[in-house]
């Protein structure tokens, strides 16, 4: 079944960038005259292509895979939910098992989510706290760590210290 999944996306995705490819073409000649004309097809953009396809996977069709009576041979992929039958569109993202939701604890995949898990506010990446929040946001604690620091032997026969302190925030 994920074969027939993986060959449809590998497909859509090539049809997405075989329909953005561009004719590109440069003239040869004396003094700018175009005696020779050599054309060629250029790639799109990376990110452009990225776009795209990110908007198509935010859209993609939940499938089944439809499997011939006689053989039991996975065959082809169907829309799942639909009246009567469709095919998924060719250039279609497809999926059939929804993706579990990292940000919820889920003891059948043995995610333990990411809620209560500390975060780095200022940072843009995985370990920040809009992307590992979920965007549910997140809690500020204050909390103020105290030890004993400056310690000196006195003569004779204790040690003695000062209290020091520190405020800390922490993200989660």
């Amino acid at each position: 079944p994920r074969r027939l999944m993986n060959l449809h996306n590998n497909e859509a995705g090539r049809k997405v960038l075989e329909e953005r490819m561009k004719l590109e073409c440069k003239c040869h000649g004396v003094s700018g005259s175009c005696t020779t004309k050599t054309c060629w097809t250029t790639l799109p953009k990376f990110r452009e292509i990225g776009y795209v396809l990110k908007d198509k996977y935010n859209k993609a069709v939940h499938v089944e895979v439809v499997r011939a009576s006689r053989l039991r041979q996975p065959t082809h992929l169907k829309v799942k939910q639909t009246q009567g039958y469709r095919k998924p569109m060719e250039t279609d993202l497809v999926y059939i098992e929804r993706s579990p939701n990292y940000c919820e604890e889920d003891a059948a995949t043995g995610s333990v989510g990411t809620q209560g898990r500390l975060c780095n506010r200022t940072s843009p990446h995985t370990d920040g706290c809009d992307l590992m929040c979920c965007g549910r946001g997140y809690n500020t604690h204050q909390y103020t760590k105290v030890w004993q620091c400056n310690c000196k032997f006195q003569w004779c026969c204790f040690v003695k210290c000062n209290t020091c302190s520190e405020r800390t925030e922490v993200f989660n």
